[in-house]
C-alpha cells in the first residue's frame, strides 16, 4: 500500500513517514510545501510531492492519483492568525478530501483535534476557537463522503518519547500523548481494515496499540 502524507514535515508526519518505510507491506509519499524540505524523506528511500495546501484541488489531486490511502496530519501550527487556520486546517482538508474523491483513492485517515463537537467550540478559549472550528467542519466533510475514512483525535500532544502503549475510544479522559505514539496509532489504522468508518480520541495509556486499535 502506497500513502500519501499530507503534512508529511510537520512532527508526527515526519514519525508516520519514517514507520511506513520501515513497514515491509507500505511505501510513503511525503507531500511537502517546501522543495529543500525533501531531503530528509528522500533519504529514508520514500518519494516526495512538492505541493502547498494552499494550492487548487488539481495539483493535490496529481500527488495522490498513484497511491492507495491518504493521510491529512496537515497543520497551520500554534503561531499562525485564524486566517492560516482556515486555510489550511479547514480549506487545505476539504481540498484534500475531494483531491482524494477525483483521484479515485478510497482510504482516509484524519489528524482531528481531541474534541470537535460544537459544544467544544462554544467552550474552547477565543484564541484555539477557530481551530477547533475548523477542525469540526473538516471532519463533517469527511463524514458526508463515501471514502473509507478514519477520523484520529489526538490528546494534547507533546514531544515525548512514545511508549507504544494508549488509551483508545470513542469518548475518553483528556490527557497528553506522544506525537511519536499518535503516529504509530495512525499506521495501526491503515493495517487493520476495522478503523473504516470509525473515529476515536487517544490518550497516554497502558494498551498496546495494535492491541487498542483491533479492539475497537
Amino acid at each position: 500500500m502506497k500513502v500519501l502524507v499530507v503534512g508529511a514535515n510537520g512532527q508526527i508526519g515526519k514519525h508516520l513517514v519514517q514507520f511506513i518505510q520501515d513497514h515491509d507491506d507500505l511505501q510513503a509519499k511525503a507531500m511537502i510545501r517546501n522543495k529543500e524540505q525533501a531531503r530528509f524523506f528522500k533519504d529514508l528511500g520514500a518519494e516526495v510531492a512538492v505541493v502547498d495546501l494552499e494550492d487548487d484541488i488539481k495539483a493535490i489531486q496529481q500527488a495522490a492519483d498513484d497511491v492507495d490511502a491518504v493521510v491529512f496530519t496537515a497543520g497551520s501550527g500554534p503561531h499562525t492568525g485564524k486566517d492560516k487556520t482556515m486555510m489550511i486546517d479547514l480549506d487545505g482538508a476539504v481540498k484534500t478530501i475531494e483531491a482524494t474523491k477525483a483521484a479515485g483513492v478510497k482510504r482516509f485517515v484524519m489528524i482531528s483535534s481531541f474534541d470537535t463537537t460544537r459544544e467544544a467550540i462554544q467552550q474552547a478559549p477565543e484564541s484555539f476557537s477557530p481551530y477547533v472550528a475548523a477542525k469540526h467542519y473538516a471532519d463533517v466533510w469527511l463524514r458526508d463522503t463515501d471514502l473509507d475514512h478514519t477520523i484520529i483525535h489526538p490528546g494534547r500532544l507533546t514531544n515525548d518519547a512514545g511508549t507504544g502503549n494508549v488509551s483508545l475510544a470513542a469518548t475518553t479522559q483528556p490527557d497528553e500523548v506522544a506525537r511519536e505514539d499518535i503516529a504509530r496509532v495512525i499506521l495501526s489504522s491503515l493495517v487493520h481494515n476495522n478503523t473504516i468508518g470509525q473515529e476515536f480520541q487517544v490518550v497516554q495509556g497502558d494498551t498496546a496499540i495494535d492491541d487498542a486499535i483491533q479492539s475497537l
